[in-house]
């Protein structure tokens, strides 16, 4: 058997093919996850996936588990991963999502939720799902069925009611899909829009011979960059492996920061419903709850990670949350992320007004930030506390504990350290009035993290 416990995460399931993840371990995680929903009621199981060469295999086994168990299941074949929330939601399904996102070609994973995109995580049963399979999944009744649904245009244009672009004036738009399924979903999308679409990298390869799908790397980012420029456009866009994140390039080839991307579609989601409430993790730039309490909105302030925002959204009914990776929620798309409906946002807000996107956003980027610094350290726990003793003892200084430690100074400038869950790293995020204060404060938390 597989080792589930270093394949089964905190969100999802993720591991290499073939040394990790298998046939036979898919299909008792199917077998596993069916029994779970079946207890609760559920009919049926919703299965999509990326265009990694061990998708379809994998998802067919994952198939035979389910219907082993005697559920139906219901394959909406290649898809992005909000596009398997968008048939979670509208079928009334859980469903499956086999992904890496953005990680290697010889990696794959599973993305689980119940129906109407409610996330199965460590907490609300995927530590169950992996129990099971420990203990061997009981034989199920069998009898389920696999039928096969196209979805991809009723995605679409679900996507185009909830953004109103019949304002736009026509933009050239450069997309780098990284060979992605954003390569699959963009062109069905855009193509009713007024938007002239510079193609990048749509060819659908699991071996990403390009650039790895992960926009977070600015090194991803360079040939989108170059060709903003070189085609003149007024903005890019690059979606991630399985098309949930979206970052975001202006006509100058800079990159625009998630944090005022969150703060852009929240003003535009609260003049629909104001007095709305907003989440937002600890690490989204301050600037965001500034401008969701100016437009009269409710900021909330969140842990990292879509399990924490889903949950609080559900909680307090908020109209939108983001977070600093360019993940991006939505009430109206049952509390899921989607970076294709972010990005149709950007193109909206930039449409409806003569001037650039970087003018646009420059009303929502007040401050500078590190971005993620990453240090490899012996004991993370020790390191944490020793950065804890030298700030929180400082006059004026207040600090929190929600995620690792958050430490606000009084020239308003803050930091918050993490652990990794997964590796013996601690991250760092500062932010301040400017890139020389960033690189100080920068330096100065960095000489005792790695002291």
């Amino acid at each position: 058997m597989a080792d589930l416990a270093a394949i089964v995460k905190a969100y999802d399931i993720r591991g290499v093919v073939g040394e990790q993840l298998d046939a036979p371990t898919v299909r008792d995680l199917g077998a596993a996850m069916a029994a779970l929903v079946r207890a609760e009621g559920a009919r049926g199981v919703v299965i999509g996936h990326d265009m990694r060469d061990s998708s379809p295999d994998l998802a067919a086994a994952f198939a035979d588990g389910v219907t082993g168990q005697g559920l139906d299941v219901v394959s909406i074949g290649l898809a992005s991963t909000d596009m398997l929330y968008f048939a979670s939601g509208t079928l009334g399904l859980p469903g499956a999502m086999f992904t890496a996102s953005h990680n290697p070609a010889k990696y794959n994973g599973i993305k689980l939720c119940r129906a109407g995109a409610t996330p199965i995580g460590q907490d609300t049963g995927l530590a169950a799902i992996r129990q099971a399979v420990e203990a061997g999944v009981p034989a199920g009744p069998g009898g389920g069925t696999v039928s096969t649904r196209e979805l991809r245009d009723d995605y679409a244009a679900y996507l185009r009611k909830l953004v109103d672009l019949s304002a736009s004036r026509r933009l050239r738009v450069v997309v780098d899909a990284g060979n992605g399924m954003g390569g699959y979903t963009v062109p069905a999308v855009f193509e009713p829009l007024p938007f002239d679409v510079v193609p990048m990298y749509f060819e659908l390869d699991g071996t990403f011979p390009n650039h790895e799908a992960n926009p977070l790397d600015p090194a991803n980012l360079v040939d989108l960059q170059k060709r903003v420029v070189s085609e003149g456009a007024d903005l890019g866009v690059a979606f991630d492996g399985d098309a949930d994140r979206c970052f975001v390039i202006d006509e100058r080839g800079e990159p625009v920061s998630p944090s005022a991307i969150t703060a852009l579609v929240a003003v535009r989601e609260l003049a629909k419903d104001p007095g709305a409430t907003v989440i937002h993790n600890l690490i989204t730039s301050k600037a965001v709850p500034e401008i969701v309490t100016e437009h009269g909105g409710a900021p909330v302030r969140t842990r990292v990670g879509h399990s924490f925002i889903k949950q609080t959204m559900a909680e307090t009914g908020a109209v939108f949350g983001g977070e600093h990776s360019a993940h991006y929620y939505f009430r109206d798309f049952w509390k899921a992320d989607s970076g294709m409906l972010a990005a149709l946002h950007v193109l909206a807000a930039l449409a409806e007004q003569d001037g650039p996107l970087s003018a646009l956003m420059s009303v929502y980027e007040r401050y500078s930030a590190s971005g993620e610094i990453n240090s490899t350290v012996r004991d993370q726990a020790e390191r944490m506390a020793a950065v804890k003793a030298e700030y929180t003892a400082r006059d004026g200084v207040e600090h929190d504990e929600l995620d690792g430690l958050t430490v606000q100074l009084p020239d308003g400038s803050w930091f918050n350290l993490r652990p990794s869950n997964t590796e013996p790293l601690l991250r760092l995020n500062v932010e301040a009035a400017d890139a020389a204060a960033v690189a100080a404060l920068r330096d100065e938390v960095l000489a005792v993290v790695r002291a």
